[in-house]
């Protein structure tokens, strides 16, 4: 009896390191941004106090967030930014994207529309996708909409759905459907999170949970981020869960 306690205490104890070590790897993504002094801030973890994975830049015209008002591809290229820039686009073509990707040094492309996985396959032929996917209060098999993108993307973003909108709701949706979820590949969770929000993401317990990307809940106004609302949430999000 007395060995089987010992063995319950060991796979107790390695689901807590495994925990821990899943907890440190959490990716952190700031999407919307249009100010280089902020991204060159985001860009380095001595100023954070954290490391900040991905930045987000939206190249769709009608977002209040919409990059190109603001920076342009050599600003950002000669900011010399380490932090992995993914370019955020809405049923946009092949060319425009290339183009911007081009023009901005992205390091990655989320789609954030209605496009195939035959357009998909096509940019992951020529960069790392993430496919953004749009979650309503009805949804019941996230499984069953992500099928057909298996193959054509590396990432996928789950995000809550508005009637007309693209994105942008600062709105959550029902996190289990993910953790009932298959999925199967890396994901991002987004969609209405804030400040408050970290300890029940330390809570969601998902084989394929990569990341989070926030938005809205952390800015002064469109595109321009509160920096110390997303330190305190980058440094509470990866602290050492003990």
């Amino acid at each position: 009896m007395k060995e089987v306690d010992q063995i319950f205490n060991v796979i107790e104890e390695l689901e807590r390191l495994i925990l821990k070590i899943e907890k440190i790897k959490m990716k952190i993504k700031v999407c919307g941004n249009r100010d280089i002094h902020q991204l060159i801030e985001m860009n380095d973890p001595n100023l954070i106090g954290a490391k900040i994975d991905y930045v987000g830049l939206i190249f769709y015209e009608y977002s209040s967030r919409y990059v190109l008002k603001n920076l342009t591809g050599k600003e950002v290229r000669d900011a010399n930014l380490s932090v992995e820039k993914v370019g955020v686009f809405v049923n946009s073509s092949e060319g425009y994207i290339m183009k911007q990707v081009e023009d901005f040094g992205l390091d990655a492309v989320q789609l954030h529309g209605d496009e195939t996985p035959l357009f998909c396959q096509r940019i992951s032929d020529q960069i790392k996708l993430i496919k953004a996917f749009r979650i309503s209060d009805h949804e019941t098999n996230v499984d069953w909409l992500v099928k057909e993108y298996d193959e054509v993307c590396d990432y996928y973003l789950f995000d809550k759905a508005a009637p007309g909108l693209y994105g942008g709701t600062g709105q959550k949706f029902n996190w289990q459907l993910l953790v009932q979820a298959r999925i199967g590949k890396p994901f991002f969770l987004s969609g209405g999170i804030d400040i408050n929000d970290t300890e029940e993401l330390k809570e969601i317990k998902h084989p394929f949970f990569y990341g989070v990307d926030i938005n809205s809940k952390f800015e002064v106004s469109p595109g321009i981020k509160d920096m110390d609302k997303v330190k305190e949430f980058v440094n509470d999000l990866k602290k050492e869960v003990v």
